[in-house]
Formats: structure tokens, C-alpha cells, sequence
């Protein structure tokens, strides 16, 4: 299978609500339409998750933040043009997601990907994709495809090709949450 049709299979599965077992620019994500309540609804109760526990989503492009941020602060863009490393902001404000995704505070947080296939992913899809780590709440992260729990793998529609041989282990994203005027608080 090629990337394209791999690609193009999770597409059709986030249109239709459901949800994909897909690698992004860290660890191997869980994902769905992020603009889609039920989708997200259903990665909460595969993840036995709270859903005051609000889950990042990626998006492919930078220009797209105004779309999703109510005020994206200057400092955003400069944070995400020298970020050597994959990086979520948590903005204050969201706008034009699923309202269960959003934190209790109306905050979101945003990556944008580089990753080959989630950058691509997100791009033909047009929507943010939601992203949290591929285990049961309170259980460890998986590090690389062969970590993700046999729960998991059957509780989504779909699971992407590529890269599941791939064992090297990878890290989540470094964290930074974004205020009003120019405060910042790194989280991780």
C-alpha cells in the first residue's frame, strides 16, 4: 500500500466519524475529526479517559491557527518558526472544534505537524485532526507501534501502514501554554 492510499483510507474513516491508529510527529496517536463531538466522544471512551481532560489536535500549516485560535498571541509565531522540536501551544481561546475537545477553560492545544504523514494526513483532510497518545488513560504512552495495546488497536476503525516496523522510540511534544499578554507557562 503507498502512502497515498494509506492516506487517503484514514480520510475516509475521520469523515465518517470514525477514528484512526495513525503515527504522528512524537508518539502514535489516536485521531478523529476534531470538529466532530461523537468522534471525539468515542476516543474519550476508548481512552476510559474524563472528558474534562482536553486532547491536542494537529493541524498541517501554521496559516490555518486563525481558523481554530480565537487571538493567536504574537509570540506563537515565533515560537513555531524556531521550534526545532515538535511543539503544542495551548491557546486560550478556540473556536470551530468539537466543544468536548476544548478545556473546561475554552483552551486548545495546537501543533503544527512536520511529520510526513500527519502533515499530509491533516492537509487532505482540510480539518484538524485530533492527537492523543494510543493507550488506556493512566497506562504508559507507547513509544513506538509494537507498544500499542491489542485494546486499543481494536477499538478504532482504521490502522495506518506506514511506519508500524519503525522501533525507535519517540517522545512527546514539548508543551507551552500561551496567555494574554505575552505570559507563557511551559507545561512539559
Amino acid at each position: 500500500m503507498t502512502l497515498q492510499e494509506d492516506i487517503k483510507n484514514a480520510c475516509e474513516v475521520l469523515k465518517n466519524g470514525g477514528l484512526i491508529l495513525y503515527p504522528t510527529d512524537t508518539i502514535w496517536g489516536i485521531g478523529c475529526d476534531a470538529t466532530n463531538e461523537q468522534a471525539v466522544q468515542k476516543v474519550y471512551d476508548l481512552k476510559r479517559r474524563a472528558d474534562n481532560k482536553a486532547m491536542l489536535v494537529l493541524i498541517d500549516n501554521a496559516n490555518k491557527l486563525e481558523t481554530y485560535v480565537e487571538d493567536v498571541p504574537a509570540m506563537a509565531w515565533d515560537l513555531i518558526e524556531v521550534a526545532d522540536k515538535p511543539l503544542t501551544i495551548i491557546y486560550s481561546q478556540g473556536r470551530n472544534l468539537a466543544s468536548n475537545l476544548l478545556g473546561e477553560d475554552g483552551s486548545i492545544g495546537i501543533r503544527v505537524s512536520r511529520e510526513e504523514f500527519s502533515q499530509k494526513l491533516c492537509f487532505q483532510f482540510r480539518k484538524p485532526v485530533v492527537s492523543t497518545s494510543a493507550n488506556v488513560s493512566g497506562k504508559p504512552s507507547p513509544a513506538n507501534f509494537s507498544e500499542i495495546s491489542e485494546e486499543i488497536r481494536q477499538g478504532v476503525d482504521y490502522i495506518v501502514k506506514y511506519r508500524q516496523e519503525d522501533r525507535s522510540k519517540a517522545a512527546p511534544s514539548n508543551i507551552i501554554k500561551l496567555g494574554s499578554g505575552g505570559l507563557f507557562q511551559i507545561i512539559r
